[in-house]
């Protein structure tokens, strides 16, 4: 009876939850953590087919929790809506949680004045328009359960505005500005959307064209003397998840050790 009564106390149980990005990185420990809270996870990966099953399994031994990885382009509007549709119909259950973790950043950090135009393209297309497309088809989907909440990841480059992520810091400020008018938009709908925003994290996005200079030196920049893991960030998007994150709204939560 004990155990069962603890199930029961488990903040998301049942609640169907989408994280795109969610087989690796800051959207892997996202998933487990959501499951950890009751959540049913549907894990949306962009390459890595073996990575996103792993996961699954994962979950599934782990917290018993029920969950499946479904391939798609978030900056694809038809197969956004195929990612929505199978969560849908997977849990037979209108889904409640929507975080959007999926993005990319130029590995060799060019100023921008020597940028091109491709990358930035690149950049906005997964970032931006596909924050867009996530926002949108969970906000229309999120209705029909009556409430829900949307969590976009951004970064606090937004505020420390450093030199070589120009197109990267825009793409995920304008997705901080997206988030703040979706949610006032979202009025009598009871659903919240917030951004969560990482500072430096120890992921393969973070690591990826630097060099071990360039990583002591943001290191040296956090009060904390540590950069961030995952695990770090993934709590925090729980607690906005959850019931108790229901007056936080339309606002940009920093996770970032001091960073900024």
């Amino acid at each position: 009876m004990a155990s069962n009564n603890s199930t029961q106390s488990l903040p998301l149980q049942d609640r169907v939850a989408i994280v795109t990005g969610g087989s690796r990185g800051i959207g892997k420990a996202i998933s487990l953590h959501l499951a950890s809270l009751g959540a049913k996870l549907v894990i949306n990966y962009s390459s890595n087919s073996i990575q996103a099953d792993h996961l699954v399994s994962e979950i599934s031994s782990k917290y018993q929790s029920q969950a499946i990885a479904i391939k798609a382009d978030v900056s694809d509007p038809l197969q956004v809506q195929t990612l929505f549709d199978a969560a849908e119909s997977a849990f037979d259950s209108p889904i409640y949680v929507m975080v959007n973790s999926a993005g990319i950043m130029d590995p060799t950090y060019p100023l921008i004045m020597s940028s091109s135009l491709e990358e930035f393209d690149r950049i906005f297309a997964v970032n931006t328009r596909g924050a867009y497309l996530c926002c949108k088809e969970a906000a229309k989907r999120l209705k029909q359960g009556g409430g829900g909440r949307i969590i976009c990841l951004t970064t606090s480059l937004v505020g420390a505005l450093k030199p070589g992520y120009g197109a990267y810091t825009a793409s995920k400020a304008a997705v901080e500005a997206m988030v703040k008018i979706l949610a006032k938009e979202l009025k009598g709908t009871k659903i919240t959307a917030n951004c969560v925003a990482p500072g430096p994290i120890a992921t393969e996005l973070f690591y990826e064209g630097k060099t071990e200079e360039m990583v002591n030196k943001v290191t040296e920049q956090i009060p904390l003397g540590r950069l961030g893991v995952p695990e770090d960030v993934a709590p925090l998007v729980g607690f906005l998840a959850s019931d108790g994150g229901e007056w936080v709204n339309g606002q940009v939560v920093r996770a970032n050790g001091g960073f900024v």
